[in-house]
């Protein structure tokens, strides 16, 4: 396989996400828009697609296959099976497959593009689009360790990249490949709360906003346990202990754990249909 520049990568499915990882894998000098195509059957998307990457976009996805090292499988979950179909002859362990196709197990796509295919599945999440991801991804029996180490090379022009078991990925979905909506909603609720005490919406939106990505910053940076950053801002009888307190009482903490789990659950319902 060949590394950085000089990997030519194909994506089936020019949508958002597709575009968003082209877009972050070129400005990291990861790759060349030369060396990206992409195939969709959407004027729109293949339009957009060589728009902003500079790369090919095609109707055709043979010719994806035929001109790429590496292939993202970039469609919607319920289209898989007809692309695989479609794939299966052009497929070879020379290429190598990435599903972000949310839900499809690799088992159902060694079984669609063949047995000697190199997989790895991947669950991604929407900041991706602002390079700000958090990934997942699994490797299939084919795969080589190599291969794993480009696939978290790719991911993480676009944020973090972390390699688990495939026994994980439902896990993964309820967790990060959902939890940005569940941080939409808790940044939303915040600002109604500045609304609420008396602030303009655009100042409490901007300033909740900031205030969840400085803490997410910090668990990262530093390093420390969530419980002991919160601990060192929490005085004796202030304004946080009293907040956190109305938290706890509102049930904020058992309500994410269990958004969490009903999004796992319903990740693994979907797998099986």
């Amino acid at each position: 396989m060949a590394s950085g520049s000089s990997v030519k990568i194909g994506f089936i499915g020019a949508g958002r996400m597709a575009t968003a990882l082209a877009t972050g894998l070129i400005d990291a000098g990861f790759t060349t828009p030369k060396s990206m195509i992409a195939s969709d059957v959407s004027d729109e998307a293949r339009h957009r697609f060589a728009a902003e990457t500079g790369g090919v976009a095609t109707m055709d996805n043979a010719e994806v296959v035929s001109s790429s090292d590496v292939i993202v499988l970039a469609v919607k979950p319920q289209q898989v099976a007809e692309v695989l179909k479609e794939l299966r002859g052009h497929a070879s362990d020379e290429k190598l497959f990435i599903s972000i196709a949310a839900g499809v197990p690799l088992r159902a796509l060694q079984e669609g593009l063949g047995s000697e295919c190199r997989l790895v599945r991947v669950m991604p999440n929407s900041p991706c689009l602002v390079r700000a991801g958090a990934s997942a991804f699994a490797c299939g029996e084919q795969a080589s360790n190599t291969d794993a180490e480009l696939v978290s090379a790719l991911l993480s022009t676009v944020g973090i990249a972390i390699p688990v078991p495939e026994s994980y990925i439902d896990a993964v979905t309820g967790l990060s490949g959902s939890g940005p909506a569940y941080g939409f909603q808790i940044i939303e609720a915040l600002s109604d709360g500045g609304v609420k005490v008396g602030l303009p919406r655009d100042v409490a939106t901007r300033l909740a906003a900031q205030t969840i990505l400085g803490a997410a910053r910090m668990v990262l940076e530093t390093g420390q346990h969530p419980g002991l950053l919160k601990d060192a801002v929490t005085s004796p009888g202030g304004t946080t202990i009293a907040g956190l307190h109305a938290m706890e009482q509102g049930g904020v903490r058992a309500s994410l754990i269990d958004a969490v789990e009903s999004a796992t659950l319903r990740s693994v319902e979907l797998g099986r249909s």
